[in-house]
């Protein structure tokens, strides 16, 4: 995993909720873009686990402060080392072109890891999902 302190556009942001982590893509100028279920928008008050009952999200760009609160968060471009990032200018591209989309959302095949893996990556990935199966399966 690759960690900066200080985001640059297309970087992927790993927002660390307590029993789990919210992705978002940051565009630059202190915004994230990112795969909103309810439970994520700015000032939805506690958070929880609840996103696993919607299966709607909606693409939102939001401040990486309002989003992250009093939360932690790292630039985590995990699978830089997998794939190869696509280039800057297509990610902030294809994030615009999704702005205000709703789409469909499953913790399973269509979180917000997926979505931002998929705009660096061109390939939605989730490790969370992968440690989830591996704990299910045990």
């Amino acid at each position: 995993c690759q960690y900066q302190t200080k985001p640059q556009p297309g970087d992927l942001i790993e927002i660390f909720r307590g029993t789990y982590q919210h992705w978002a893509l940051y565009v630059g100028e202190g915004y994230i873009v990112h795969l909103c279920p309810p439970t994520e928008a700015a000032g939805a008050g506690a958070y929880s686990l609840v996103s696993v009952l919607c299966d709607t999200a909606v693409v939102t760009k939001e401040s990486l402060e309002e989003i992250v609160g009093k939360d932690r968060f790292l630039v985590n471009n995990l699978l830089d080392g997998k794939h190869k990032p696509r280039s800057v200018y297509d990610i902030l591209r294809d994030a615009r072109s999704l702005l205000g989309l709703e789409m469909p959302y499953c913790i399973l095949w269509g979180n917000c890891e997926h979505f931002v893996t998929e705009l660096r990556y061109g390939k939605g990935e989730s490790r969370q999902v992968c440690v989830l199966t591996i704990m299910i399966s045990f």
